[in-house]
């Protein structure tokens, strides 16, 4: 593995309970961080960043997918997935976005998770140990509200100045206890809730 990696950390959470009722369906969520050297501190604002993104993109892509496909036991048992990326305070948003929103990540983890939606996703800019709740929605089915997610990831050293965090997660199961329904059970809006102008009281005729 390329020596820009400086270490790998896995989280896995797994609701038993939610507001003190069993999850009705289990769910185990899970997120990996490669934590890496930033290729593009101090040199300026480069225009074209696709060689350092071809030459590691894939290589954290495929190391974060080995990590969540073990974890949750084989893409076949992966529903909703995720994506992010923390930039150190000396490199930029674009940084963490170059390593997370071009093919050579994101059609990696479609293909070792056999997904097919576009990924959601999360960048910020920070110091070492921030939160970052990263995200997740269905693999193959985007709009499923049942697997909308986040996976609070924190990583206390990193990213250092210089480093990118990049993320990816997973879940093997809806939100515990979802029951906001979906779009194949929605009613149509009326259309004064969609303009937000309130519908006129009808005036009582006069006597």
């Amino acid at each position: 593995m390329s020596g820009s990696i400086r270490r790998i950390v896995t989280v896995t959470d797994e609701p038993l309970h939610e507001a003190g009722e069993p999850v009705r369906v289990p769910v185990r969520r899970v997120a990996a961080v490669a934590v890496v050297s930033n290729p593009w501190v101090g040199r300026g604002v480069l225009n074209d960043l696709s060689a350092e993104v071809s030459a590691l993109a894939p290589e954290i892509a495929h190391a974060l997918s080995d990590r969540l496909v073990s974890a949750l036991g084989g893409a076949e048992h992966v529903e909703a997935f995720g994506k992010a990326a923390l930039v150190g305070v000396n490199g930029e948003i674009e940084h963490a976005g170059a390593l997370i929103h071009t093919p050579y990540f994101g059609d990696v983890l479609r293909r070792r998770t056999d997904g097919e939606s576009i990924i959601v996703f999360a960048d910020q800019r920070s110091g070492a140990g921030t939160s970052l709740p990263v995200p997740i929605w269905h693999k193959n089915h985007a709009s499923t509200r049942s697997h909308y997610q986040t996976v609070p990831v924190r990583v206390p050293d990193a990213p250092r100045p210089d480093e990118i965090a990049v993320i990816a997660a997973a879940s093997d199961g809806p939100r515990p206890n979802a029951r906001i329904g979906d779009r194949r059970t929605d009613t149509a809006l009326a259309d004064h809730i969609l303009t937000g102008h309130p519908v006129a009281a009808e005036k009582e005729p006069l006597p």
